[in-house]
């Protein structure tokens, strides 16, 4: 497929801004753009959503958020800044995340007044995602990096039960809807259009707008009913999207939108590109692709074809969550020679990223009779359904069990006299060796032992989530695409994971999200201002 040229032909349809990709991302470009004057019109390959109606909808927030306030909860942007510069690095520049975090409440407000509700109910204890009782957690590393920065809660979770991301995806919708922007679904953009100069002025589609009703509605369902399953089993979820393709190749018309102001690419990452996988991230292997079958890079090689440079196309973020229940993190995670992986009460991406570079991605976590008594305890009221038999499946049949340490290592197969001396290390008292916070560790003293299996592969009853996080490079104040020479693509912008972004390093529950927040509304913002100028 190309993606970018030089046409000339007259346009179908003319907007000031246009945005590619309606998740999140996308949205809040429209949103932005349309408060700032602009005749915006939005295209999506499906109906809009994308992975962000798939997600569990969590913001990472802070500074003062009101909700944090009503929970009685002290943080200041100084100390969101100071945690998060550990995990970001310099992913963007200091003056970039600085400005995300002291615009953070004020974004969480934003979202409030669009009709996007949170909930200020604190989460008790350390969780990968809370139950519907409660919206405010520690949704990171923070206790972890308490020596650096004073921890907070910051994952603020949408209200909504189950997972909270397709109301989020809905009240945001509805936003653009009210300010008039317009919203063609079951649009695939197939060209960035330039003009003599380099300058993108449109974008070229194939629409199934005009396409009989049965069509659209095949269309619809064929690609809803494989998202689930794409995830789960790719194989299936390929099979079935294939009608999806099909369709929209024997039926799609060309259709060409002019972009007075500028076209802001919003379509998602790479994690359903395989061959984009294989040639920038091949080590990621076995995991869960979090995301839909529009996460295929297409965006990003819309981008390249107009001249905008990538970055960190390597970094994919693989989750392998210890909790709930939350006495898990009190085991000791080790590889197959029996060494500490790493601090167990670690983010989940943390820990995925650590165990992947673990002798074959294997790791197993060490058990006391004690601690998985009380573990199976927790399980019901700590879990939602798709915690719950996960976890309960590791505890049950994801492990083996002997009486002493040395006897459960020889069974998992992991050096038994390593780990004898890594349990000796952890049970020495003074900080823990791997920096795990105080009241996370536990004794380990109470046979039988148990090794439970939390591998990094492919495994349906334990899977480990992964998406992208690199993408185009932008300017940071404005989000517009930049070319090699780090000059700028006149005319096109980008936001979300299609472009690098404050997450683009490392991830933690909400990060995303919030970048696309931060990104979306500054790209659409840069747009519609380009528009009125131009």
């Amino acid at each position: 497929m190309d993606y970018g040229g030089a046409v000339t032909e007259e346009w179908d349809q003319t907007a000031d801004v246009v945005v590619v990709g309606f998740g999140a991302a996308g949205a809040c470009a429209a949103v932005e753009a349309a408060d700032a004057g602009a005749h915006v019109l939005a295209l999506d390959r499906f109906s809009g959503g994308g992975t962000t109606a798939m997600s569990g909808g969590v913001i990472y927030a802070g500074g003062g958020t009101r909700q944090q306030r009503a929970a009685g909860v002290t943080d200041t942007p100084q100390a969101m800044l100071d945690y998060l510069h550990a995990e970001v690095g310099d992913t963007v520049s200091p003056a970039t995340l600085r400005r995300f975090c002291e615009q953070s409440a004020d974004a969480i407000d934003w979202l409030a007044g669009l009709g996007v509700p949170f909930e200020s109910s604190l989460c008790p204890y350390k969780t990968s995602y809370p139950t519907n009782r409660h919206y405010l957690y520690y949704s990171g590393s923070e206790h972890s990096f308490a020596h650096l920065a004073p921890p907070a809660p910051r994952g603020h979770r949408v209200h909504a039960r189950g997972t909270s991301g397709r109301l989020l995806a809905a009240r945001l919708a509805a936003a653009t809807r009210d300010r008039g922007v317009g919203l063609l679904p079951q649009t695939r953009v197939e060209r960035l259009v330039t003009g003599p100069d380099g300058r993108v002025t449109g974008v070229e589609c194939r629409t199934l707008r005009g396409a009989t009703r049965w069509v659209r509605l095949a269309h619809r369902l064929l690609h809803r009913c494989s998202v689930r399953p794409g995830v789960y089993l790719p194989a299936l979820g390929r099979a079935l999207h294939r009608p999806v393709a099909w369709l929209e190749r024997r039926y799609g018309r060309r259709l060409r939108v002019r972009a007075a102001g500028g076209v802001v690419l919003c379509a998602g990452g790479f994690v359903f590109d395989r061959e984009m996988l294989r040639t920038h991230a091949p080590e990621y292997r076995g995991g869960l692709r979090l995301g839909t079958p529009g996460d295929d890079g297409s965006g990003i090689r819309l981008g390249v074809a107009a001249g905008a440079d990538t970055a960190h196309l390597d970094r994919v973020s693989i989750w392998r969550f210890i909790a709930p229940p939350a006495e898990m993190l009190g085991g000791l995670l080790v590889d197959r020679d029996g060494r500490r992986i790493c601090d167990e009460s670690r983010y989940g991406a943390a820990v995925g990223e650590a165990i992947l570079r673990s002798p074959d991605a294997r790791a197993w976590l060490l058990l006391d009779a004690a601690l998985r008594s009380e573990c199976r305890r927790q399980l019901r009221a700590q879990t939602l359904w798709f915690q719950r038999w996960q976890a309960r499946w590791l505890l049950t049949f994801g492990r083996v069990t002997a009486a002493t340490p040395e006897a459960v290592a020889r069974r998992a197969g992991v050096s038994p006299e390593q780990l004898a001396d890594t349990l000796a290390a952890y049970q020495a008292g003074g900080p823990d060796p791997a920096g795990k916070p105080a009241d996370q560790v536990r004794p380990l003293a109470v046979p039988p032992y148990s090794l439970v299996d939390v591998s990094v592969r492919s495994r349906l009853v334990a899977p480990a989530p992964m998406l992208t996080l690199g993408g185009l490079r932008v300017d940071e104040e404005t989000g517009q695409t930049l070319g090699a020479d780090g000059s700028g693509v006149p005319g096109l912008y980008a936001a979300g994971r299609t472009a690098v972004g404050v997450c683009s390093r490392s991830y933690v529950s909400g990060l995303s999200l919030a970048d696309c927040v931060f990104s979306g509304r500054r790209a659409g913002r840069s747009a519609a201002i380009r528009g009125r100028e131009g």
